[in-house]
């Protein structure tokens, strides 16, 4: 998941409508996984769907004639194609399938087959038949006479509703005796108010009315629209038998063809629907996040939980023992063998608490959400939580691969044997020189170089044990300083290795849902048409 824009779904074509169809790309694409599958799905279908239509014959304009069973709604499609092209009557009582009529042939074959309409269901006609003014002019319009709504079979009001996600315009079609039916405006009109502007009633077999009743009728069709959440949507009184209307009907269409907004008006009214719906799931605040405070205290936690201080300190100690006993004048180090062989086997190893890694997750987890809904706090915890039970496992491994180095011994220590050796030796040699004169003493006069008036084996034993324990006690100071170096490089590099596993196993996947939450808002509000 990136912030850089999606490469744009449509041409010139799409205009507005495609920067709001590639926001809700981009929305759906970052809640994927996150967010309600059902409600992702349908995002992602209307992306799919906008990105088709705005590709096919988009110079065309699909308007469905819907209505319910005896509302004439075939006769009308008649009239209005100007010859019978779809049966009426007792030879079909219903509409069982999708009828659709072209007006040119540019392109409508690909997009009528996209929509799922047989090829046995599609005309084109390449003119107007007979006489025609240009108000009534309906090139570029693909009229569909859809199934019955209210059919008994369900075959037919499902393909209704398939087909009513493809339509452009919505003509409803409604008879004076069933203008209040329930099942159309509970079933279609209030669900598509959305839709209110590229929706348009015809009040049908106005015929079948007295004139004086037509007006009253109309008023009662536009409160009942008003009901629906359809207020101002055009009414239009048309008897398909005697042709009364069907002119101003043709006008009505031919606006819609002229303008070619048809299709985005359609598109956008989806996408703001479905934008909307992602926006109340998914919220529009911006993420607070974690601060760099916040990153720090989680690798500070788990170092404590993974006792680096303890291993840091253990191994300051068994440093300074093993250098010690390496460098210190060697009957001193006899004394101290027994220790320093503890010493050397006492580095103390990990110990990680993994109820305190547990908590130190849930607590950055819980802190990368505040603000946002509870969806997105529940997708941070799949995320970050749920993989990361066994991260005490995954810190015992990794600092068990990065080792502490005890074992590596500089190089001075052993020029500082040497010189101990040496003068452990000038010291046990001046000592048992002393003796021999000692020994030769006593059966006759005894003799030794001397060095400014001080007897040779007397300068080698003093300047050897002067040497040997002089040169023990600044190496044991330097060893002190040494070890507290190299602690510190073994707590640097434990630490590094903590840091590494905390960015690998939370901060990355908590900066991954922060983004796609980002990308998400981002998305939605392009598909608003507002500024993120």
């Amino acid at each position: 998941m990136t912030d850089t824009p999606l490469a744009p779904l449509f041409s010139t074509s799409g205009g507005d409508v495609a920067a709001r169809v590639d926001g809700l790309a981009r929305a759906v694409d970052a809640t994927a996984g996150r967010l309600d599958p059902a409600l992702v799905e349908e995002g992602a279908a209307v992306v799919r769907r906008a990105g088709e239509r705005l590709r096919l014959a988009s110079d065309r304009t699909v308007v469905a004639l819907a209505g319910a069973t005896g509302s004439g709604k075939s006769s009308l499609f008649n009239a209005v194609a100007g010859i019978e092209l779809s049966a009426v009557g007792v030879r079909r009582p219903t509409t069982s399938w999708a009828m659709a009529v072209a007006w040119g042939d540019s392109g409508t074959r690909e997009l009528l087959s996209w929509m799922g309409i047989a090829e046995r269901q599609q005309m084109s006609l390449t003119s107007p038949l007979g006489s025609t003014t240009d108000d009534t002019n309906l090139d570029g319009l693909v009229l569909l006479d859809l199934p019955d709504h209210d059919s008994t079979e369900v075959a037919h009001h499902l393909e209704v509703d398939r087909l009513v996600q493809y339509a452009d315009v919505f003509v409803w079609v409604l008879d004076p005796q069933k203008y209040a039916d329930a099942a159309i405006h509970d079933r279609y009109l209030r669900p598509l108010a959305r839709h209110a502007a590229v929706t348009m009633v015809v009040l049908n077999q106005i015929d079948k009315l007295p004139p004086e009743k037509w007006d009253g009728a109309l008023q009662d069709v536009r409160r009942l629209l008003a009901e629906d959440g359809l207020a101002g949507v055009p009414v239009l009184a048309v008897s398909a038998l005697r042709g009364d209307g069907v002119d101003d009907l043709k006008r009505a269409l031919v606006r819609r063809i002229r303008d070619k907004q048809a299709a985005g008006m359609r598109t956008g009214a989806d996408v703001e629907h479905i934008a909307k719906a992602f926006e109340q799931l998914s919220g529009d605040a911006p993420a607070i996040g974690l601060t760099d405070s916040d990153r720090d205290q989680l690798v500070d936690t788990l170092a404590d939980a993974a006792g680096i201080a303890a291993v840091a300190d253990s191994t300051e100690k068994t440093l300074i023992s093993q250098a010690v006993a390496a460098t210190t004048w060697p009957p001193l180090r006899l004394i101290g063998r027994s220790k320093s062989r503890a010493a050397d086997d006492g580095v103390v190893a990990a110990r990680v608490q993994r109820p305190a890694v547990d908590v130190a997750v849930r607590d950055v987890a819980e802190k990368s959400t505040i603000g946002l809904t509870p969806s997105w706090v529940q997708s941070m915890r799949r995320a970050v939580v749920v993989p990361n039970r066994d991260l005490g496992d995954v810190l015992d491994s990794a600092m068990a691969s990065t080792g502490v180095g005890v074992g590596r011994a500089p190089a001075w220590w052993s020029t500082v044997k040497a010189i101990q050796w040496v003068a452990l030796a000038a010291t046990v040699g001046g000592l048992l020189w002393l003796l021999a004169l000692a020994g030769a003493g006593l059966t006759g006069s005894t003799s030794a170089p001397t060095v400014a008036g001080v007897w040779l084996p007397v300068i080698l034993a003093g300047v050897g044990l002067v040497v040997g324990l002089g040169l023990a006690l600044v190496t044991t100071v330097a060893a002190k300083s040494s070890a507290r170096r190299r602690a510190r490089g073994v707590e640097d590099r434990l630490r590094d290795t903590i840091a590494e596993v905390a960015r690998a196993r939370v901060l990355g996947p908590v900066d991954a849902e922060l983004a796609a939450y980002d990308q998400a808002r981002r998305g939605i509000a392009q598909a608003l048409g507002r500024n993120a």
